[in-house]
């Protein structure tokens, strides 16, 4: 009897990219992760608590006030103009949740007030000590899954970024340690408000700080404070206090209260003031003079509807005379420009190499301006026949801001955001510059980001994520300019990096949005606009919404062809990724369609070894294969193989994916043995190349391991693929897909072995995880539970894999068009499952309309269409309908060796099961 059909494959998608400036179609990227595996070590502090500043005030009135509200654990709002009433304090009293949330603008201390209570449960042995910026939610999830591995807590995997959040808020809700939790700078109250800590044991609590008094943040056991600037006489003991540690308490004069009111009492212009008296010798009376001066000639540098934060005028004022000092330095003008282009970037920080880079020497080089001690030199931006500024003076200069409080520059601690910029400080210095000057800043920026922007960036997970926050921000300050010679190449980048990380819904935001932006900017026609709206629609495929991608690009083809004409290579590759799109849908006759008509075009006007001729026939041969033309996918790839070896070298990247594509195919046409030696090579060639641990290399193990399954090698590919799956954990990257796609091959490999149990537990993992990263509908998703239910079968549960593969066939109803092969696949295993139930003739009307619509949507000669028909074979045998069986199945053997040759390991099987049902008979 034969062996039974009917099964969902796995391992990597024969799937090819049509590649082009600034647009690629993507299929498959890399993630990696890490999990914690060692026992605790309590306590546990995650993040950066702040220094505490000189001569730091402790604020009793706040934190009397702080500590009230705590312990009454009651909903108190202490804020001028916005009171509540009684009942609604009342209401609360009693909610074991201590949250204080400490709200007042820029620079009054609520940060410095949040650390001095950090450091103080640090001194008490406070079990755990999280500070998290709360400014982004992406950091913050990003840090509350940080301590959900180092806490380990359950259902923690550090595969998933937010499900690993959640487990951390879940742990702090049930544990019984103490917990301290500071929430620093929250900005969106919506986006936070799943996130708040929860402590119903009465163990932990919880400290935030923001600027907004929004009520939002009210409620649930939430106090919020509100902070104002210091009073009268925190103020002068503030500045009595740092003057006097730092041995100058001379500078104390009886002008001290009248500074500290013209300063406004803000603690951010005192600590200004008081490093520029330090500095430069000048006691209250001199610095309030100078102050005083700077302040008449200020009004129309900052209008008064910048002053947002009700104190601009008093803390830039304050600035710009700290900005004075350094111009003393002979590094005084690179400064300058330094703390300029800092402005723009994310706040939080941004990576220490971009002032390495050769945009950015440039950059202050054009700034340098010549020293003289002998009279104040006044601050001019033109370019001068000067030396080049080195990356050693560039980090003084850094150095200098860092020295006189404009910015915090530390690269010993944290390389990527090294340096950063408070944000008050960041808008008062943007305000300054000129329009000329925004725009030079701007650019260099961004050319700047552009040159330490990775490439690949999927194995750079973290620096791709700081990389891509410094360009929402400069995008926020300088939209105007990033798009005013066409789209900044920085744009793009950010928006591939969300693709190759696959942040679907991030992806699909960001390139809607610049879609939209292009088009009001540059018009419908212009080249960046239709780049934009082919990454827009390859987020749609990416995402699984494939039919909103084909309708994008199927306008985008009309749109080249009428700007730029059928025969433009832009043309062609728009016309190849809806090839791509059709093969995806399960389109495919579409897809060869059009892709050979491509191929033929592409050829004639661009050469026969061009790289876009080579990509665009790899696409052509998978189309061939999902038809199963098999043979003529062999004969193509090999072409394809000789000629971009011979062209772009054997060991390129494009001949590698070529060998890849190859050797798949040679496994569907049942050549084994020469899939396995050529995946052996691919494997070795991109080890030595792009090492062991690149995400291509692990790629291509979880393909061999596949070749070492079907060429019954299962030790072997159970081997490899858990030394793959290892490496994809430990390496940590953004993206998971593959990590997803090898852990489902090695639980199909344990099936395989007999490791039923194995199997089921890895793949119940695999299918929680696709659910949380990739989404419950999503296609890899989908094929993960049809697997499971596979091996739930395997295990004699039958009930519970036939409930679940109805499921999944319900669900793939919602994800695919009608009459999608993967529908047709999932509804065959089904069948299957009806049939070993003995539910023979349910199975038998499944199997009949599969049966039928694969030969109506894929054709006589797919090759699934003639597995659809030997499982009908099968149940026709089962249900005592031998000669309808054996009409079928001599069907079957003729095209199996059509199709997949005489030795095929099918075509064996399928003569066999012929001669059993002939023998009956």
């Amino acid at each position: 009897m034969s062996a039974r059909a009917g099964g969902v494959a796995a391992g990597r998608d024969i799937k090819g990219s049509a590649l082009g400036d600034n647009s690629r179609v993507t299929y498959i990227d890399k993630q990696f992760v890490t999990r914690a595996d060692t026992p605790v070590q309590w306590p546990v502090v995650v993040g950066r608590v702040p220094v505490l500043a000189s001569a730091f005030q402790p604020r009793d009135g706040l934190r009397n006030a702080i500590d009230a509200a705590r312990g009454r654990n009651q909903s108190i709002v202490l804020a001028s103009g916005n009171t509540e009433s009684a009942e609604t304090a009342r209401s609360t009293a009693g909610i074991r949740t201590s949250v204080q949330v400490m709200s007042g603008g820029g620079g009054v201390g609520k940060s410095q007030l949040a650390a001095a209570y950090a450091r103080e449960a640090i001194q008490a042995g406070t079990d755990l000590l999280l500070w998290a910026p709360a400014s982004d939610l992406q950091q913050l999830l990003t840090v509350y899954a940080q301590a959900a591995l180092l806490v380990q807590a359950p259902g923690c995997t550090g595969c998933d970024l937010e499900a690993d959040a959640r487990a951390f808020v879940s742990w702090l809700a049930a544990t019984d340690r103490r917990w301290l939790v500071v929430l620093d700078d929250i900005t969106d109250p919506d986006a936070i408000e799943p996130w708040w800590p929860d402590s119903p044991r009465g163990t932990g609590w919880a400290l935030a700080t923001t600027r907004l008094k929004d009520p939002r943040l009210t409620g649930g056991g939430r106090t919020r404070i509100d902070v104002d600037v210091y009073t009268a006489e925190e103020a002068i003991a503030y500045l009595t206090t740092r003057l006097t540690e730092e041995g100058r308490s001379h500078l104390v004069d009886d002008e001290v209260l009248v500074l500290a009111q013209a300063l406004g009492y803000l603690p951010l212009a005192l600590g200004h003031a008081a490093a520029y008296m330090i500095r430069e010798g000048a006691p209250c009376r001199a610095y309030l003079q100078q102050f005083t001066e700077r302040s008449a000639r200020l009004d129309d540098l900052f209008p008064h509807w910048a002053d947002t934060e009700r104190y601009g005028r008093q803390i830039t004022t304050t600035l710009l005379l700290a900005l004075d000092a350094t111009d003393q330095s002979p590094l005084g003008s690179l400064a300058r420009a330094a703390l300029h282009l800092t402005a723009v970037l994310d706040p939080e920080g941004h990576p220490a190499a971009m002032w390495d880079t050769s945009v950015l020497a440039s950059y202050l080089t054009g700034r340098r301006l010549t020293y003289s001690p002998r009279r104040r030199v006044m601050w001019r931006w033109r370019r001068t026949e000067l030396q080049p500024v080195s990356g050693d003076e560039a980090r003084a200069a850094l150095r200098l801001l860092d020295r006189y409080g404009l910015i915090a520059y530390d690269g010993s601690l944290d390389e990527l955001r090294a340096v950063r910029i408070h944000a008050l400080t960041a808008r008062a210095v943007r305000e300054t510059a000129t329009a000329d000057q925004r725009r030079l800043i701007a650019v260099a920026a961004a050319e700047a980001l552009v040159d330490v922007w990775p490439d690949p960036d999927q194995t750079h997970y973290e620096l791709a994520g700081v990389l891509r926050a410094n360009t929402d921000v400069l995008s926020a300050h300088a939209r105007n300019t990033l798009w005013t010679s066409g789209c900044h190449t920085v744009l793009f980048y950010a928006g591939r990096s969300l693709l190759k990380a696959r942040l679907d819904s991030a992806a699909l935001a960001y390139w809607g949005n610049m879609v939209i932006d292009s088009e009001r900017i540059l018009g419908n026609g212009h080249p960046d606009t239709l780049t934009s709206r082919n990454n827009f629609a390859a987020s749609y495929q990416q995402a699984g919404r494939t039919s909103e991608a084909i309708e994008l690009l199927k306008q985008l083809v009309t749109d080249r062809e009428e700007i730029s004409g059928d025969d433009h290579p832009k043309t062609l590759l728009s016309r190849a990724n809806l090839a791509a799109c059709y093969q995806q849908a399960g389109r495919v006759s579409e897809a060869i369609e059009l892709l050979e008509q491509v191929v033929s075009d592409t050829a004639r006007i661009l050469g026969n070894n061009h790289p876009d001729t080579l990509t665009f026939r790899i696409n052509l041969a998978a189309s061939y294969q999902e038809t199963g033309r098999t043979s003529e996918a062999i004969e193509l790839l090999e072409q394809v193989v000789s000629g971009s070896a011979g062209i772009l070298g054997a060991n390129h990247p494009r001949t590698l994916i070529a060998c890849a594509k190859l050797a798949n195919s040679y496994q569907h046409a049942g050549r084994i043995r020469e899939a396995i030696e050529l995946s052996e090579r691919v494997v070795a060639d991109y080890g030595r190349i792009l090492g062991n641990n690149h995400p291509d290399t692990l790629a291509a193990c979880t393909d061999l391991a596949s070749y070492y399954q079907h060429a019954d090698r299962t030790s072997e590919a159970i081997e490899l693929l858990e030394q793959s799956v290892a490496l994809h954990e430990q390496l940590q990257s953004e993206d998971r897909l593959d990590t997803l796609n090898a852990r489902l091959v090695l639980a199909i490999s344990y099936r395989h072995a007999g490791q039923t149990s194995s199997s089921i537990e890895l793949l119940e993992r695999v299918v929680a995880d696709s659910e949380r990263v990739l989404g419950k509908y999503h296609p890899e998703t989908l094929n993960a539970r049809a697997n499971l239910a596979i091996s739930y079968r395997r295990d004699g549960r039958a009930s519970k894999a036939t409930s679940l593969l109805e499921r999944v066939v319900a669900d793939s109803k919602r994800v695919f068009d009608s009459g999608h092969p993967q529908i047709l696949s999932y509804q065959g295993s089904l069948a299957t499952s009806y049939w070993q139930a003995g539910r023979i003739s349910e199975a038998i009307v499944i199997e009949e309309k599969v049966a039928t619509d694969c030969e109506r949507i894929l054709g006589d000669n797919h090759i699934q269409t003639v597995t659809a028909r030997n499982n009908l074979a099968i149940s026709y045998h089962q249900a005592g309908r031998l000669s309808q069986a054996v009409d079928l199945l001599k069907k079957v053997v003729a095209d199996r060796e059509r199709l997949l040759g005489c030795d095929h390991p099918d075509t064996l099987d399928a003569r066999d099961g012929l001669a059993h049902l002939l023998g009956e008979g």
